[in-house]
């Protein structure tokens, strides 16, 4: 039975569709196996918002590569958004890749891997050399449909929660992003068909889902009507909390346009909805925020949070930042770290700007040195990190809920869950009868970003 291995880089979306790609090959008679050594396919799923997540990519692919001279049949294959935007140029880079698969093929990757690996280990497996010769496969071409092959899960022992992808594409075009070259436009995902594999998910036990989207509350809003004033998304939560069996509901990521009256609504009457919310805000300064083409001002941002936070009360919001944007100012930076002074984030994702291949922030006057953007990141994180620090540290002495999900990964002795506002909580206990259940945590202790507590 031969091997695959598959790795991911990236967010939320790769990991579901590298599920989808896994689901493929088991179905294809494959075993999907962690260590790349024993693998008669290696395949990584890549990411290009940042350019670090494109080396580490190009660099593991190039340290695999050295897998082949002990097993000369094995295939190599990069596939999603850096394979999108790079294609044939990626032979190039890596002279031993055979396969590079776009994101609206990922329901093709099977097919080209098994029939370049049986052609090889039938052929001429007897012939290192041979396993070099061939056609590579490059498909970054665009199908219609595709948002709806991502739909398949793996089942994995003791799991609680799992993703599901809703939509595919964006159509936003933010001066930075390489996303909607790399994703395409808006896509949507029918909300029956939806609503069945979150049926089929509850049946196989998973007691929270997370609904995916790449600006995920602007889901079905070219292909589906409103009703009754309530947007496709909401429709869509509104049709999935009626399922049995799921106790918590959440989604990411939403942007500022879109978000609008019904859907913070929506968090005053479907309690499975959880108390938390990842809402980019990008920057605190408007000029800024003009020059990312991103198309609110911070007021606008800051209102949304507020009626989210009085809707329901205690909601936890986190967010990503980009600082040093081409022509950042240190007066722009200030407008950032006065607003989330102001919000008091949960927690942020702060990230440099990275240039991206053929955006417009790319070619813009105003570059800025990197020492200064390393600074700015310090400085900005020091201000999320006390607060962050400051709302977990609240919350020793307190009870929460939590939904046991296994497992810890750093601590294999004991187990892990979070609670509704997304608090990462770490206990002892049996995790064949505690994982998937609701459990009364004392909370104990907290690390500043972690709490630890016991069960009650």
């Amino acid at each position: 039975m031969p091997k695959v291995h598959i790795r991911t880089y990236g967010c939320q979306m790769n990991e579901r569709d590298s599920e989808q790609v896994a689901r493929m090959f088991s179905e294809g008679g494959y075993t999907v196996t962690a260590d790349e050594a024993d693998a008669d396919a290696i395949l990584i799923n890549t990411c290009s918002v940042r350019d670090q997540a494109e080396q580490k990519a190009l660099g593991k692919m190039g340290l695999m590569g050295a897998h082949r001279r002990k097993k000369p049949h094995v295939v190599y294959g990069f596939m999603g958004c850096m394979a999108q935007s790079r294609g044939e140029e990626l032979f190039e880079r890596v002279p031993h890749l055979d396969v590079v698969v776009g994101t609206q093929k990922y329901h093709k990757v099977f097919e080209y891997v098994d029939a370049i690996l049986q052609r090889r280990l039938e052929t001429r497996m007897d012939d290192p050399a041979w396993s070099l010769i061939g056609t590579n496969v490059c498909d970054t071409a665009e199908e219609e449909g595709s948002q709806n092959a991502i739909r398949d899960h793996v089942p994995k022992e003791l799991q609680a929660t799992a993703f599901v992808s809703i939509m595919q594409g964006c159509n936003m075009r933010c001066s930075f992003c390489i996303v909607p070259d790399t994703r395409g436009k808006e896509r949507g995902r029918p909300i029956q068909d939806i609503v069945e594999e979150v049926k089929r998910l509850a049946d196989r036990g998973m007691r929270e889902i997370t609904l995916l989207g790449q600006i995920v509350n602007l889901y079905g809003r070219t292909e589906f009507p409103k009703v009754g004033g309530k947007s496709p998304f909401v429709q869509l939560l509104e049709a999935v909390h009626e399922v049995p069996g799921i106790e918590r509901i959440r989604f990411t990521s939403p942007h500022p346009i879109g978000y609008r009256d019904d859907l913070v609504a929506a968090f005053t009457y479907l309690p499975k909805l959880c108390s938390h919310i990842h809402f980019p805000m990008q920057s605190g300064s408007d000029r800024i925020l003009k020059l990312m083409r991103r198309p609110y001002k911070n007021e606008k941002f800051v209102e949304i949070c507020e009626k989210m936070k009085a809707a329901r009360p205690g909601i936890a919001i986190t967010t990503d930042i980009i600082v040093g944007f081409p022509g950042e100012t240190e007066e722009d930076f200030q407008a950032t770290v006065d607003t989330v002074k102001r919000l008091e984030f949960d927690n942020a994702f702060v990230f440099r700007y990275s240039k991206r291949k053929d955006t417009p922030a790319a070619i813009m006057d105003g570059q800025l040195e990197e020492k200064v953007k390393e600074e700015r990141n310090q400085r900005l994180l020091d201000v999320v990190n006390e607060f962050a620090r400051a709302k977990n540290d609240a919350l020793v002495g307190t009870v929460q809920q939590v939904l046991c999900e296994g497992i810890s990964k750093h601590n294999k002795e004991r187990l892990h869950g979070r609670t509704s506002h997304n608090k990462i909580l770490i206990f002892e206990g049996d995790p064949h009868k505690l994982t998937g259940q609701l459990l009364d945590i004392q909370v104990e202790e907290s690390t500043g970003f972690t709490l630890y507590g016991t069960v009650i």
